[in-house]
């Protein structure tokens, strides 16, 4: 006897089914997000700490190199396409991840889930720090990119107060952190760590990274805090008042 077919097969199409909004697209947004904050943001923040290191020798070895690194042909569009607009998506994309996931440390206070929490919060921390960190030196008082040599005494000035050296701190932890572990994740998520002995001890390589990045951070900061307070010329802060 002929079976009648069934109803719920009949209401199966054939092919394969379109993806939802936003599901094609969210696995190639994580990606790229991922690889930014790798390069050129990775890298970036790496040149930065270096280049931070400076001050550990003065004023006028942290001048030239602010100096230096502004004489770069085209340092407007590199500082554009390869530092402002990759942290503008990585931070923002970033917030949003943020957002959409839950924090269950409570429930299953298991060690990724300290370190997925971690991830979040030292994100959110640093583009804080980094946002305040640029907005002061890039658009109040003497114009650095002009004034080179007044880079020194420029944050000496924001080192006057304490609360403001305590953010520094703050902020150079969750930077670190933040991109150690995210260098650990990358190398897991596309595939270069396989296997947990593998992942284990590029987590080490992390976390001695991690550490690297806080100490060149303190040695730039003691840099700073060590040398005379050195007030910025009046004369440059009046000439970029007037540039502006």
């Amino acid at each position: 006897m002929a079976s009648a077919a069934s109803p719920v097969a009949s209401r199966i199409k054939p092919g394969v089914a379109s993806l939802r909004a936003g599901e094609g697209y969210s696995f190639l947004l994580r990606r790229l997000h991922s690889l930014t904050g790798i390069v050129p943001i990775g890298a970036f923040l790496l040149e930065h700490f270096i280049s931070n290191a400076e001050a550990f020798k003065g004023a006028q070895a942290y001048g030239e190199q602010v100096k230096f690194l502004n004489s770069l042909p085209f340092v407007v569009g590199l500082e554009l396409f390869f530092i402002w607009i990759p942290i503008l998506y990585h931070g923002l994309y970033g917030v949003y991840i943020w957002y959409q996931g839950e924090t269950n440390v409570a429930a299953y206070p298991w060690q990724g889930n300290w370190l997925y929490t971690s991830q979040r919060w030292t994100g959110i921390i640093a583009l804080v720090y980094m946002v305040q960190h640029t907005y002061y030196l890039r658009f109040t008082g003497v114009h650095l990119p002009t004034h080179p040599m007044q880079s020194f005494a420029k944050v000496q000035g924001e080192f006057q107060n304490p609360w403001m050296i305590a953010f520094y701190a703050v902020g150079i932890i969750a930077a670190s952190w933040h991109f150690s572990y995210g260098l650990w994740l990358f190398a897991a998520k596309w595939g270069i760590t396989t296997g947990e002995k593998a992942r284990r001890r590029f987590g080490y390589l992390c976390l001695a990274l991690a550490l690297g990045l806080v100490s060149i951070g303190a040695a730039s900061m003691y840099g700073f805090l060590s040398r005379p307070y050195q007030p910025s010329d009046s004369n440059a802060a009046s000439e970029s008042i007037v540039m502006r």
